[in-house]
């Protein structure tokens, strides 16, 4: 860096904001950054700092910078991690401009309370903000529209009836951070959002619903569900409709992830759920497709992408050998169901013919399977869904 040249462009740039980049690479035995920050830091705009020159950094930026609208501290590889700390006497304590703030791989309590222009929070692998440290931090950030807690080390002390309303969120991520119930137990979630978690399931079942799902008040009427499941170490719930989406990433690495996933359905509102889609997965205990079904009197499409055998859903839509009795998923409307194995496409047929006697007609059937079904096959199914 020739500092003549920089110091030179900066008297002559006076009026204009600057950005500012230091990475892993800075030579800090020149320290050039060090030289230009008394004519720079007020003019500020955004400064991204790698962590591990994060801790060299900090003391040079006790001064305010009134223009600061963007600070990230990252971690770029390289040297050994150190974890800078950052205090309450950074930039003399006001971000109050700040709109987008990134930390990983620092230490903070997050004491920063005047954090009014803030919409974007991200925090990856940062350690010691206590929950009420976070809850303050939400509280002073009344802006916040978009925040995402990464393997964030959390202590959490009792906040009793604490609630706080984000009321500007419109979406939120929370992973690696223990039991996302204990910091969403104090949160209003606001109508529209995004919302994704990665709770850990009980082993070896599902005793109760997973607690935080209580919390999220306003958001009702999911009208879709989705399950995927690729392996044990890659399965969700995606539930979506007018009202916003929640996709819960599951943790449980058991090879019956997929049951476990397609269970849990059984805790939740599905009452309004007008499509499920299950992709992937191994064949369910026989009673659980019939469990999880029962609920969804508004259910009107069924897609089963490749998740083992059918049998069991056929079985369950069938009002003939529904072990309830009753007839499950009145409003259902199309069912497909795509197979990389053999299909039984008698019991298919059979279960449409019960149901069309029951007035419960299906308007489409939709199968994509490993053999090609036959015309006959074919034929009298027609007999009993409107389209096949």
């Amino acid at each position: 860096m020739d500092m003549g040249k920089t110091l030179d462009y900066l008297e002559r740039s006076k009026p204009l904001p600057i950005n500012v980049r230091l990475h892993r690479e800075v030579r800090f035995s020149h320290r050039p950054f060090f030289k230009i920050v008394p004519h720079a830091i007020e003019r500020l705009k955004s400064l991204s700092v790698d962590s591990g020159n994060m801790q060299e950094v900090v003391p040079h930026l006790s001064s305010p910078a009134p223009f600061l609208e963007e600070l990230s501290v990252r971690d770029c590889g390289g040297a050994p991690r150190r974890s800078p700390i950052l205090p309450s006497a950074l930039f003399n304590g006001d971000l109050s401009m700040l709109r987008k703030l990134y930390l990983e791989y620092v230490v903070t309590e997050l004491p920063w309370r005047n954090m009014v222009n803030l919409t974007t929070l991200t925090l990856v692998n940062v350690s010691q903000p206590s929950l009420k440290r976070l809850l303050d931090f939400f509280e002073c950030a009344p802006c916040l529209r978009e925040v995402e807690l990464h393997s964030v080390s959390l202590s959490y002390d009792a906040q009793d009836r604490r609630l706080l309303s984000l009321g500007s969120l419109k979406s939120m991520c929370i992973n690696g951070c223990g039991q996302p119930s204990l910091l969403l137990d104090h949160l209003l979630i606001p109508v529209g959002v995004r919302l994704e978690v990665e709770v850990v399931l009980p082993i070896p079942s599902i005793g109760s619903r997973p607690q935080f799902f209580d919390n999220l008040r306003n958001l009702p009427d999911f009208t879709t569900i989705k399950l995927l499941s690729c392996g044990t170490l890659h399965s969700c719930i995606e539930f979506s409709g007018p009202n916003g989406q929640v996709i819960i990433s599951l943790n449980v690495f058991r090879t019956d992830t997929p049951c476990l996933v397609l269970e849990s359905l059984v805790h939740f509102d599905t009452s309004k759920t007008e499509r499920l889609e299950i992709k992937y997965g191994i064949s369910p205990p026989c009673d659980t497709p019939h469990r999880t079904l029962l609920p969804m009197t508004d259910l009107r499409s069924l897609v089963l992408d490749r998740y083992g055998q059918p049998h069991a859903f056929i079985s369950a839509l069938d009002p003939s050998t529904s072990p309830s009795g009753v007839m499950v998923c009145p409003k259902l409307e199309e069912l497909t169901i795509e197979s990389d194995e053999v299909i039984d496409i008698k019991r298919v047929i059979a279960m449409a013919e019960a149901r069309a006697l029951r007035g419960a007609k299906l308007k489409l059937v939709r199968i994509v399977g490993r053999d090609k079904l036959g015309e006959i096959d074919v034929l009298e199914l027609k007999k009993h869904a409107s389209r096949v």
